[in-house]
């Protein structure tokens, strides 16, 4: 009887930041899921998708801007582009010795239609987070980025 209580004493309950921080988790796991779903609904994968997104958001930006946004190579930047140009979402156009990206008419069609869907979903899912739970989130990553730098 004493061990069981000794275990109990000893079991560790992780505290409110920890419990957010894993319930974020699990919203961003049914946002990756649904993502994932309606991408290759609309016949992007979700590195084309999050392309397709930042050209949207910063037409004309260079390769090299969009590789720095989505936080990946210029090389990953520009396979990516390869495939979206050969199916007609994107163009680049030379200015100088750069490129800059724009999203064809098909590419904005597709932009104007899924991104916005898909932030409506994260806000939604988002929005089922409590106010306990966003503070203690908002807590901790001040925290973590504070140990990051």
């Amino acid at each position: 009887m004493k061990a069981q209580t000794a275990r109990r004493s000893t079991t560790h309950r992780p505290d409110s930041a920890v419990r957010a921080w894993l319930r974020l988790v699990r919203v961003y796991q049914k946002i990756e899921q649904a993502a994932t779903y309606e991408f290759r609904a609309a016949g992007l994968s979700v590195g084309q998708f999050d392309m397709l997104a930042q050209i949207g958001a910063a037409e004309g930006s260079s390769q090299q801007q969009t590789a720095d946004a989505l936080l990946v190579t210029k090389s990953n930047v520009t396979q990516l582009l390869d495939r979206m140009e050969r199916t007609g979402l994107v163009e680049r156009q030379q200015h100088g010795r750069t490129n800059h990206l724009y999203l064809t008419v098909e590419g904005r069609r597709l932009y104007d239609q899924i991104v916005p869907a898909h932030e409506r979903h994260i806000a939604q899912l988002l929005a089922s987070l409590t106010p306990e739970e966003v503070a203690a989130l908002g807590a901790t990553l001040r925290k973590l980025d504070h140990a990051l730098h």
